[in-house]
């Protein structure tokens, strides 16, 4: 039971560095994917649909074996495990955080872009200072719902190899021919959503004066 726990407490830890990585760097890609959604210009709003359909329209256990193995049958050469992991992760969710974005921005009043360039307030200071805030708010359920999904997906990364925490289950079932390492890694998965949905649920409280 030792081992079993510390493999899978190393697996979890895996998990984490792929569920905080991806975080940090789908969030702030996701926004200008959003403006660029939202263009005028023809050509790069076409551009990014087609991007979020293929993001969204095939599974991301695909999308892993294609960052994995593409750049080996195009180039000859071989790509990291994890870091194939973390690319594939950040490029999909982006584009996932980039609608709940674009459905959030789009939800604010044009007149308060209007008052605010009556108040003599920059694009740049309207949207930082007075949407931006106010988007947040909005969207804290959505992104809640999606960044609990991640930590499900985690599990995929196992797909190609790395040893995250759904992975160490099966390797010490396998060992131990018992379905218990299966439930303790659920135990495990469900204490991390726990984590997040508490922090989504503070963060709404926080920014309930925003009503």
């Amino acid at each position: 039971m030792a081992k079993m726990l510390e493999a899978m407490a190393q697996g979890t830890l895996v998990s984490l560095e792929v569920f905080f990585l991806t975080l940090m760097i789908s969030i702030p890609l996701a926004l200008p994917v959003a403006f660029a959604r939202m263009s005028k210009n023809r050509l790069l709003s076409g551009a990014v649909n087609l991007y979020l359909l293929v993001m969204r329209g095939t599974p991301l256990i695909l999308q892993l074996i294609f960052v994995y193995f593409a750049p080996y049958y195009l180039f000859g050469v071989s790509s990291d495990r994890f870091t194939a992991v973390i690319i594939a992760f950040a490029v999909n969710y982006a584009a996932y955080f980039a609608e709940i974005y674009r459905g959030g921005i789009e939800s604010i009043s044009p007149g308060q872009y209007e008052a605010a360039k009556v108040l003599g307030f920059t694009r740049s200071q309207t949207f930082f200072r007075i949407i931006l805030p106010q988007v947040i708010k909005r969207i804290i359920p959505a992104l809640g719902n999606e960044v609990i999904t991640l930590v499900k997906d985690t599990a995929l990364a196992q797909t190609i190899g790395v040893a995250e925490l759904f992975r160490a289950a099966q390797n010490a079932s396998a060992r131990q021919f018992s379905t218990l390492p299966i439930f303790v890694a659920g135990v495990f998965y469900f204490v991390m959503n726990w984590a997040v949905s508490a922090a989504f649920a503070r963060a709404e409280r926080k920014l309930a004066y925003y009503r």
